[in-house]
């Protein structure tokens, strides 16, 4: 943090700063303050707050400066954009750093995926740092791209931007002692452990604890938040797409337990990333529902800093990193300016400088599978009597619904009355192309496919469609494109997105993708995908066998429920 000797000179008025800004009101994260004052800099690092000179000089008449903010949990890969262009949309926002779980990528490509994100945020105005993924894949029931053990994740625990273990998915292997997610705590030993741990409660949530977590972002009542308080947690309270937590866990803060809660975003996709915002998000519904704005910037800033030991950042006194953002109204925080290792990044909603996107050949179009043929997704059945995922509107939780379906000659056939599609699993890291073939239910297509290797978490190939060439179509233009969305009609492609970068991410600019997927949902909508389904997101959950009711993998139909695999044939 630059020559120490010098700083003192600077904080002490001997000698004139790099920059000052002049004529502001400082929020004081530590005593809920605000002080009107100067904010001495020097080699990105404050110097001061009070009465003082510099070699450049910025008034901000009377504006608010409050330090930047920091995301506590944050899936990249969601944003369906590379890190870069990440970046490029929330620091703008007023995130200077973020905690990423990478394990969206590493289940497709491993280690590597995990070093392709600290390598492309080595060099942007963003602080990256990394929780490596404790779920590689996400359960044995389904092949990914990698398998990640003990000993692969340790060759990487020592990098200086690695906090610690990633979410511990698999909590049912750590309250029973599983010894492959033991030697995974054992590496992190002396770091921080992500907990998710939904639901479990007494003595399973001691063991989850005395394993190691020490956050939980799946709180989604008080009484929850309260348990894994008092048992010495930090909450990362959650405002996602998929998840929205906010509104109700902010009701459970008070002045005893609110330094032990910090803000995380978790997934969150282009739409909202344009249109509500990152952190400043959480900020403003957090004090729109009655906290106190300074409180409120403190779980932004100083919280997620102490929780995961990022020491000298996260507020603004003498000593601590100068990342800061600048705004006019305390109410309603519209970051205007943000100042990154004290110098000015970000501005009027725009990232100041040109930085070098970072591509990785290790990630890059891996969708290993043969020509498909209408033959190959047929379903063959025993009688017409069937177990079929039920999808429930507005959520990621399906249900087993027992239904009867028409069948000729031992296969499925479609009814246009009923609202039953296929939804079809098709590996794709292998080689292997292991296909199976389920049915839906409250998808609603009509006359068209809609297919993505966004697939929660192995990240396979999914298609949802209400006949065989469509869906056949959309497997084998993703093969052709090395991954991404597609929508068929007809026998042709509609529209389509490429994800070069593992079948997960574009490396168009965050605006170009979101402008795709506005016209592909317009689509979707089009063939009639129910308005209670999101037509991509909705999909993508469906293969991920740790959310009940029932899902789909490339092994079978899997009940989450029981954790085991069940006949599509109920007869």
């Amino acid at each position: 943090m630059g020559n120490k000797k010098r700083l003192i000179d600077i904080a002490a008025g001997r000698e004139r700063a790099d920059r000052v800004l002049k004529n502001c009101k400082v929020i004081s994260v530590f005593t809920n303050e605000i002080i009107e004052g100067d904010i001495a800099i020097a080699d990105g690092v404050i110097a001061g707050v009070g009465s003082y000179e510099g070699a450049e000089e910025v008034d901000l008449n009377g504006k608010y400066v409050s330090p930047s903010f920091v995301d506590g949990h944050v899936h990249i890969e969601s944003s369906m954009v590379s890190p870069y262009q990440f970046s490029k949309q929330i620091v703008p926002r007023g995130t200077t750093a973020i905690v990423a779980d990478p394990h969206e990528i590493a289940n497709v490509a491993g280690l590597a995926g995990i070093e392709y994100i600290l390598d492309a945020t080595e060099d942007i105005p963003l602080d990256a740092y990394v929780m490596l993924p404790s779920c590689v894949p996400s359960t044995e029931h389904e092949t990914s791209g990698a398998v990640l053990k003990a000993e692969d994740l340790n060759k990487l625990i020592a990098h200086p931007r690695v906090l610690g273990l990633g979410e511990l998915m698999d909590f049912v292997g750590v309250v029973n002692g599983n010894q492959d997610i033991v030697d995974k705590i054992s590496i992190a030993e002396g770091k921080i452990i992500d907990g998710h741990g939904p639901l479990i409660k007494d003595r399973e949530l001691n063991a989850y604890v005395a394993a190691g977590a020490k956050t939980e972002h799946e709180c989604s009542t008080l009484e929850e938040m309260k348990d894994r308080l008092r048992r010495g947690m930090y909450i990362q309270i959650r405002e996602g797409t998929a998840a929205r937590n906010l509104v109700e866990l902010v009701k459970g803060l008070d002045k005893d337990n609110l330094r032990r809660c910090i803000f995380c975003t978790d997934d969150k996709h282009p739409e909202d990333l344009i249109h509500t915002g990152h952190i400043d998000n959480n900020v403003r519904l957090a004090i729109e529902n009655g906290l106190d704005p300074i409180d409120a910037i403190k779980m932004a800033s100083l919280n997620p800093s102490e929780c995961y030991g990022l020491i000298g950042r996260g507020a603004i006194a003498p000593g601590y990193k100068a990342d800061l953002i600048v705004f006019s109204d305390l109410k309603d925080i519209r970051v205007e300016k943000v100042y990154k290792d004290g110098v000015l990044s970000a501005e009027d909603g725009k990232l100041l400088g040109e930085y070098e996107e970072h591509l990785d050949e290790r990630t890059l179009s891996k969708v290993i599978i043969e020509d498909y043929t209408e033959d190959m997704v047929d379903l063959k059945l025993r009688t017409g009597d069937v177990n079929v995922i039920k999808l429930i509107d507005h959520s990621l939780v399906t249900s087993l619904a027992e239904r009867k379906v028409d069948v000729k000659d031992g296969s499925f056939v479609y009814n246009k009355e009923e609202d039953i599609s296929k939804l079809v699993l098709v590996e794709r890291h292998t080689g292997k192309s292991t296909t199976f073939v389920a049915l839906l239910e409250g998808y609603g297509i009509e006359n068209g496919a809609i297919g993505t290797t966004i697939a929660h978490d192995s990240h396979n190939i999914i298609v949802a469609g209400d006949n065989d060439r469509d869906i056949v179509n959309c497997i084998n233009h993703i093969k052709l494109m090395g991954g991404g969305i597609a929508i068929s009609s007809g026998g042709e492609i509609e529209d389509c997105l490429e994800l070069k970068i593992g079948g997960l991410m574009s490396t168009e600019d965050i605006e170009t993708v979101n402008d795709k997927l506005t016209a592909m949902m317009k689509i979707a909508r089009g063939h009639k995908v129910n308005e209670g389904v999101d037509p991509f997101m909705t999909l993508s959950f469906l293969a991920l066998p740790v959310i009940p009711d029932v899902k789909i993998t490339d092994k079978g139909l899997f009940d989450v429920v029981e954790f085991k695999f069940i006949d599509i044939n109920r007869v």
